[in-house]
């Protein structure tokens, strides 16, 4: 055990390597034989798995099967409703994360605003392109298979945005982009 935490240790990004590793799993499920019978499964749970694969859509760590998921599914679902109900299942885990940001790490939120790097960034960047940049770089993760944390964090942390918002904002720019792979995965 002692060999594997060196191991660890040494690698430089070990999460990035987790995330890279999950969408390749993901690869194979979608494509190799051995799967076949995961993807049958995957294929049969319906709206439902719609659904909970939009809750798993907004990690990082879960973005990878859930994409293959929704292109699955494309094959025998209707997409909109399917993208809908994935849109739904992303909107709870969204405001889930921003409740707990926004609760759970206020303070280090106002410590970490504090820190010369961010300071120095702030200082770079005009306040009107500040108030336009961080939104657009936040809902980008958001929309996408990336990791909705970092764009919720964003939100949360740079801006006094109300639920209501996040809420719209989640619910559109998710749907949107599980739309958009159910609209890939029917045309391949």
């Amino acid at each position: 055990m002692g060999l594997i935490k060196q191991a660890i240790k040494k690698i430089r990004y070990p999460k990035f390597i987790v995330l890279i590793l999950t969408f390749i799993l993901a690869y194979f499920i979608l494509y190799h034989k051995n799967f076949s019978a995961l993807r049958d499964l995957l294929s049969s749970s319906g709206y439902l798995g719609a659904f909970l694969s939009g809750i798993f859509y907004d990690s990082g760590f879960t973005a990878g099967m859930s994409t293959a998921t929704f292109i699955l599914l494309s094959k025998t679902l209707n997409i909109i409703l399917a993208g809908i109900l994935g849109g739904l299942g992303a909107l709870i885990t969204d405001l889930l994360i921003f409740k707990f940001i926004r609760c759970s790490f206020e303070d280090e939120i106002k410590k970490l605003s504090k820190e010369k790097l961010l300071l120095k960034f702030d200082s770079i960047l005009p306040n009107p392109l500040k108030k336009v940049f961080v939104p657009l770089i936040a809902m980008f993760f958001i929309g996408s298979p990336l990791p909705d944390e970092i764009g919720i964090t964003l939100l949360a942390a740079t801006t006094n945005i109300k639920i209501k918002t996040i809420a719209v904002l989640s619910f559109t720019l998710n749907t949107a982009g599980i739309l958009t792979i159910l609209m890939l995965g029917k045309a391949i």
